[in-house]
C-alpha cells in the first residue's frame, strides 16, 4: 500500500482521536461533546459560529466515522498527491464548511414548513417564531465529515473520469465518472423522498455543489492558484519527479566525469529514448486514462518507477 500523504494521516488522526473523546467523555464525565463541537441549527440557542468548522470531525457512531475513514483514505490519498497539500487542504475545509451552510439552509425551510403548516406565517414572522423556540431546536445537530469527503468523491471523478473502480455489490467496474454522477442522483432522490432520515444529504449535496465551483473556478484560473508550485495533476507530478531525476543524475555524471574524458554517446541516447517513451506513455494516460496502455507499456511505466 502506498504511504498515505500527510494532510489525508492527520485528517485521520484528529477524526479518530476526537471520536474517541467523545466516547471518553460520555463514559467519564457525561459530557457530549457532539452537542458543543457538532453544528446547531442556527436559530438554536446552543449555536456558534465555530461550529461550521468543528462539525466535520465529530461523529454520531462508529458505523459513521469508518465509513467517512475509509472514504477519506480512499480518495483523500489520491487527491492529495495530486494537488499538494496547501490546496487539499483548503478544499476540504471550504467544502466542509459549505455543506454546513446548505444544511442550515435547509433545516431552515425545513423548521419554516413546519411552522406554516401549524401557523401561516411570513418568513420574517417565522424568525420571531424561531427565536422563542431556541432552546427546543437545539435537537437539530449535524455532525461528520461527509460534506467535504463527498467533495473529494467529485474532486477525484473530474480528475480522473475515465478510472475504473468497483463498487460492492455491483459485480462489474464502473468509471469514476458515472460513480459520481449516480451519487449525486442517489442524494438527491434521498433528500426529496426521505423527511426524517438521519442522514444529511442536503449537506453531502453541498459540499460537491461548493467542490464543484471551486475547482472551475482554479480552472478557470490556474496561474492564480499554480504559482504555488503544486502539481497539475497526480500524473505531471510523476512525470516533473522523473525529470528532475534524471536530470541530476545526468549533471552529477557531467561533474564527476575527468575532462579529458569522452561521453557516453550509448548511454545518453538509451537514457533520452527511454525519457521519451515515458513522456509518451504518461500523455496517454492523460488522453485515455491507465487502462487504455498496453501491457507493455504498463511494464515499461512500472520498470521506469523502480528507477
Amino acid at each position: 500500500m502506498p504511504k498515505i500523504p500527510t494532510v489525508t494521516k492527520n485528517l485521520l488522526i484528529i477524526n479518530l482521536l476526537a471520536f474517541i473523546a467523545l466516547l471518553v467523555g460520555k463514559q467519564v464525565s457525561g459530557i457530549d461533546l457532539n452537542n458543543v463541537l457538532g453544528l446547531h441549527f442556527f436559530m438554536a440557542s446552543n449555536f456558534h459560529i465555530y461550529q461550521l468548522f468543528t462539525y466535520m470531525f465529530m461523529h454520531g457512531g462508529w458505523e459513521h466515522i469508518i465509513l467517512n475513514m475509509f472514504m477519506l483514505w480512499m480518495f483523500g490519498s489520491v487527491v492529495e498527491r495530486a494537488w499538494g497539500e496547501k490546496r487539499f487542504i483548503f478544499f476540504y475545509i471550504f467544502c466542509g464548511v459549505g455543506a454546513g451552510i446548505m444544511q442550515e439552509i435547509a433545516q431552515f425551510f425545513w423548521v419554516y414548513y413546519m411552522l406554516d403548516g401549524q401557523h401561516a406565517l411570513s418568513i420574517t414572522e417565522s424568525f420571531s417564531v424561531m427565536s422563542q423556540l431556541s432552546t427546543q431546536l437545539n435537537g437539530l445537530t449535524t455532525v461528520g465529515a461527509s460534506g467535504a469527503i463527498y467533495a473529494l468523491l467529485l474532486a477525484f471523478g473530474m480528475m480522473f473520469p475515465e478510472e475504473k473502480m468497483f463498487i460492492i455489490p455491483i459485480p462489474v467496474p464502473i468509471k469514476a465518472k458515472w460513480m459520481v454522477m449516480g451519487a449525486i442522483v442517489v442524494e438527491l432522490f434521498s433528500a426529496m423522498a426521505i423527511s426524517n432520515s438521519n442522514v444529511a444529504h442536503l449537506a453531502h449535496l453541498g459540499g460537491m455543489v461548493f467542490g464543484f465551483f471551486l475547482i472551475r473556478y482554479w480552472q478557470k484560473h490556474p496561474r492564480e492558484y499554480y504559482s504555488s508550485g503544486n502539481a497539475t495533476n497526480f500524473f505531471d507530478n510523476l512525470k516533473s519527479k522523473w525529470d528532475q531525476r534524471i536530470h541530476a543524475r545526468t549533471s552529477g555524471n557531467r561533474h564527476e566525469a575527468p575532462h579529458n574524458s569522452n561521453p557516453d554517446w550509448d548511454y545518453n541516447a538509451k537514457k533520452q529514448a527511454a525519457q521519451e517513451e515515458t513522456d509518451r506513455i504518461l500523455d496517454k494516460i492523460r488522453k485515455s486514462g491507465y487502462d487504455s496502455l498496453t501491457k507493455e507499456e504498463k511494464q515499461t511505466l512500472f520498470d521506469q518507477s523502480k528507477k
